[in-house]
């Protein structure tokens, strides 16, 4: 496994060893030994799947008292996938980085507590895999304008509207979010 430091140290991009043949391929998607020697010592309690048609952006979700440490991956189709920093002490605060993960390069990201995190599907039939270290709590749940210049993330629309739920669609920009400390 390799572990790439991104330009938010604490959200590390995690490119695991694939062993592959002619018959397919096997993969460790998860290790607690070995993720922790790589620093993300993780207690997951929850694991979630969607599923998304090219076009749908789902994001960017936190929650506000109970955070989670979401370590993501798509296992078909592909994704852009994004983390914004949230933590108004950070240095960091309102940045973001975004990578492109797919069954191809199987790639996942870890995405501590206290970041949103959001993705937007580049392909039909994109599922997506979250392994959460707690449980969703929807009283805590929040969103942030996908779309804020303040935070500036460059989806990949190829000048198409992304197909938003409603919470999503009336999400308060980052200036007006509820973050932490």
């Amino acid at each position: 496994m390799k572990v790439v430091d991104t330009d938010l140290p604490e959200v590390k991009l995690i490119e695991p060893a694939v062993h592959g043949d002619d018959r397919g391929f096997f993969l460790e998607a998860w290790n607690a030994r070995t993720f922790a020697e790589a620093g993300i010592d993780a207690e997951f309690v929850q694991d979630n799947h969607s599923r998304s048609a090219r076009g749908v952006l789902r994001g960017l979700h936190y929650q506000l008292i109970r955070p989670q440490g979401k370590l993501v991956r798509v296992v078909s189709g592909r994704a852009f996938d994004v983390a914004v920093d949230l933590r108004r002490s950070s240095p960091r605060f309102g940045r973001w980085v975004g990578f492109e993960l797919s069954a191809a390069n199987k790639r996942m990201l870890w995405v501590p507590p206290g970041f949103a995190h959001g993705f937007l599907a580049l392909e039909d039939g994109t599922d997506f895999l979250y392994k959460c270290t707690d449980f969703y709590a929807p009283e805590h749940d929040r969103s942030i304008l996908w779309s804020d210049p303040a935070i500036g993330i460059d989806w990949p629309l190829d000048g198409r509207e992304p197909a938003l739920a409603p919470k999503d669609a009336a999400a308060p920009p980052l200036a007006q979010a509820e973050g932490y400390e």
